[in-house]
């Protein structure tokens, strides 16, 4: 079973003073997210607005059979990507895709918008 970590490469954050504008928040995020994931086995893609603005930047973790999360409010940070890949991980080696809050990576805690159940088979 694949574990899919999807990036919102749209986002933007708050007042970007001196950042580079060249990229959204969200492809920032992306390009860290997929660094840290490689050699992994987890699966990363990046798709344009995941319509969760008022929470960007967002990225989803979802694989069949398991319980899928949305999570938001990240900065393009080394340290988020570091935390979501962690936290995939996390997910793909659980059975239901549940993962207990004392293993979470400190960078995702305070980070869950939604949890979505499996589809039917």
């Amino acid at each position: 079973m694949t574990t899919w970590i999807t990036i919102c490469d749209t986002c933007k954050g708050p007042a970007r003073d001196g950042a580079d504008i060249t990229r959204t928040d969200g492809e920032r995020l992306a390009a860290l997210v997929e660094t840290a994931a490689q050699g992994s086995g987890l699966r990363t893609r990046r798709f344009s607005c995941l319509m969760g603005c008022t929470h960007g930047c967002n990225i989803t973790v979802q694989a069949a059979g398991k319980q899928n999360y949305t999570l938001g409010r990240f900065e393009p940070t080394a340290e988020a990507a570091e935390g979501i890949v962690g936290w995939a991980l996390l997910h793909d080696a659980s059975d239901l895709g549940q993962v207990p809050f004392r293993q979470w990576p400190q960078a995702v805690k305070g980070h869950f918008i939604t949890r979505h159940p499996p589809l039917p088979e």
